[in-house]
């Protein structure tokens, strides 16, 4: 016996060696299957709302290919089929906001119908004409032209926010727009304006939102530090199988 011992001692530490290994081979490949903590969010939990009834989390509410998250409409554009959805929580007079919408157009450019942008209404309490803004591009969209809005708000933001009252820049821009103004202007203060812009916001909030712009990619939030060109690209990236 004492013969063999060297021998099974030697046995014993290398099916030692061999299990370890096994195990960091998984946990590798475990790693390897998702990405980096540094772009993503992990996905929040369900909370309770002021009724009682569960907030679903984040990423268990399906973007339909017309653009709705759950019951809520969402202003949506690119592929209705894309296996990338890329939705925003914004405040049109937010400048870190002004400053991302050129890079998001050129994104929606670049990668076309692979990935389709969703925009909500986030207004900051700070921000002394974000929410008529948001009202500015909700009544747009009552006439089909919700984007063209959109993107008009962001483009001369430096503009509007420094005045005293924005509204008449809203109402030029509709103008710019041909739409019909009377009906633009008891768009901008009905009801059904300020109820869409509340139920966004109301959204925002329940899915973590506390500031923008907020992203969220396949129902996950960015991290905001994530969220730059670079950040985003890779990101993108990485979601449609392009991995570096």
């Amino acid at each position: 016996m004492k013969r063999y011992l060297p021998i099974i001692i030697i046995i014993g530490v290398l099916s030692v060696a061999l299990g370890a290994g096994v195990t960091l081979w998984r946990s590798a490949k475990q790693s390897q299957s998702q990405p980096s903590g540094e772009l993503l969010k992990p996905a929040p939990t369900a909370a309770p709302t002021q009724s009682g009834a569960p907030v679903k989390p984040a990423d268990q509410i399906p973007v339909s290919q017309t653009g709705q998250t759950g019951t809520d409409n969402g202003h949506a554009r690119g592929g209705a089929n894309a296996k990338v959805t890329l939705e925003e929580y914004g405040d049109y007079q937010c400048p870190p906001c002004g400053g991302l919408f050129p890079e998001l157009k050129k994104l929606e450019k670049e990668y076309g119908d692979q990935m389709r942008f969703v925009f909500r209404h986030f207004p900051l309490q700070g921000h002394k004409h974000a929410r008529i803004a948001a009202h500015a591009a909700e009544a747009a969209a009552l006439q089909g032209r919700f984007w063209e809005m959109h993107d008009l708000i962001y483009q001369n933001q430096a503009i509007w926010t420094p005045v005293e009252d924005a509204r008449a820049n809203f109402i030029q821009y509709a103008r710019d727009l041909k739409l019909d103004i009377d009906r633009f202007t008891r768009d901008m203060d009905s009801p059904a304006v300020a109820a869409r812009v509340t139920a966004d916001y109301n959204r925002g909030s329940a899915a973590g939102v506390n500031g923008t712009p907020a992203l969220f990619m396949n129902g996950r939030q960015m991290n905001p530090n994530s969220v730059t060109p670079e950040g985003l690209r890779m990101a993108l990236d990485y979601m449609l199988g392009k991995k570096k």
